[in-house]
């Protein structure tokens, strides 16, 4: 088989690798999303410390955006520069979602259905063994098949959100799509154990309409999800057989495909300023005199802010509860972002010591 198992346990030395061994060429073709890319490129890191080539497919700017790569590595990385397709109503030089605001991702997502002829053309002139893509590229797999290319989707998400998400109604199955938000707020049928994963019905009428409905021209993400797993040929899952083995197999039943736990992909970064890395021994230095289990960590992705009364609720919280705590706060999603949200006044005065605010714009 053309697909590699144990990839999160790096070959320092690519001299190591078997002389009969076969070295893969492999594309992969994240959501243009930051909090997708880095997963992608740390994921692609590790494979290209086995000694395969890795061709990371996105647009110039995201491309641009992304962490440098350790001097040994470039050898084995080939970045494809996608040109970024119009769409109307997406702002001048957006290419990830931290150029534009919530309202305007589902714009994005046109603009990345628009690089599906140039992907063609990048797949029919390449000679890669498989190729792994995003949840919002469900139209991949129908084109690397032309080609005789394997394709998987990887998902950055875990097994469990996977597995509560369920399988695609009516393939293979008897389930029916769900409908309503109350339907996402207790466990599904295809789950054979007890478990708590669920949303809250707060939680799931914020996402409702964009994520289960669709919204004008846009397709929904559940339905670019289940077009995904049905077409792919196998999933890889940023997770591991220690945290969640029993979702992993609810993965494989549900979608009867190959699936590969690859690890959770820690960020490696390579650092020329030295500023970062000593921002973050100051961090960890902190955590290591506190009480073990003690210490609050408060943060909601890379993308999401809070808005200001929010903000303000969760401060006067983390004052009021007493323990210490780790924030890491994003004030802004990104340049298009004109709405700065503030902590209270006086709370880091108030706070040192006892907590730490990393934030972020």
């Amino acid at each position: 088989t053309k697909i590699m198992t144990n990839i999160d346990r790096p070959l320092t030395d690519h001299t190591k690798m078997a002389k009969n061994s076969k070295m893969l060429h492999i594309g992969v073709f994240p959501w243009l999303a930051f909090g997708h890319m880095i997963p992608y490129l740390e994921l692609s890191k590790l494979i290209a410390q086995k000694g395969h080539k890795i061709s990371f497919i996105s647009t110039p700017r995201n491309i641009d955006g992304l962490p440098k790569l350790s001097p040994n590595l470039t050898p084995f990385l080939n970045f494809v520069k996608l040109p970024m397709p119009y769409v109307e109503k997406l702002p001048e030089n957006a290419e990830a979602t931290i150029d534009v605001t919530y309202e305007q991702v589902k714009y994005l997502k046109l603009a990345q259905d628009g690089l599906e002829e140039s992907m063609a053309k990048f797949l029919e002139d390449s000679d890669l063994d498989f190729i792994l893509f995003d949840f919002t590229s469900y139209w991949v797999p129908s084109i690397a098949s032309k080609f005789n290319i394997p394709s998987g989707h990887f998902s950055i998400y875990i097994a469990a959100f996977l597995g509560f998400t369920g399988p695609v109604p009516g393939l293979n199955n008897d389930y029916e799509i769900r409908t309503t938000p109350e339907e996402y707020t207790v466990p599904p049928k295809w789950v054979p154990f007890e478990t708590t994963v669920a949303f809250k019905l707060f939680e799931v009428l914020r996402i409702f309409e964009a994520t289960m409905k669709g919204e004008e021209e846009n397709i929904a993400d559940i339905t670019r999800y289940y077009k995904s797993v049905e077409n792919c040929d196998f999933l890889f899952v940023r997770s591991c057989s220690e945290l969640e083995p029993e979702w992993l197999k609810v993965l494989g039943d549900i979608h009867r495909k190959p699936v590969f736990p690859v690890g959770k992909l820690p960020t490696t970064p390579y650092e020329d300023d030295s500023t970062k890395i000593d921002a973050w021994i100051e961090i960890k230095l902190w955590l290591d005199k506190q009480e073990k289990g003690k210490v609050i960590y408060v943060a909601f992705g890379s993308e999401a802010k809070p808005s200001q009364s929010e903000l303000i609720e969760l401060s006067l919280g983390l004052e009021l509860f007493g323990l210490p705590f780790l924030w890491v706060l994003r004030t802004k999603r990104g340049e298009s972002d004109d709405e700065l949200i503030q902590l209270p006044k006086g709370f880091e005065d108030r706070m040192k010591g006892r907590g730490i605010v990393c934030t972020s714009t």
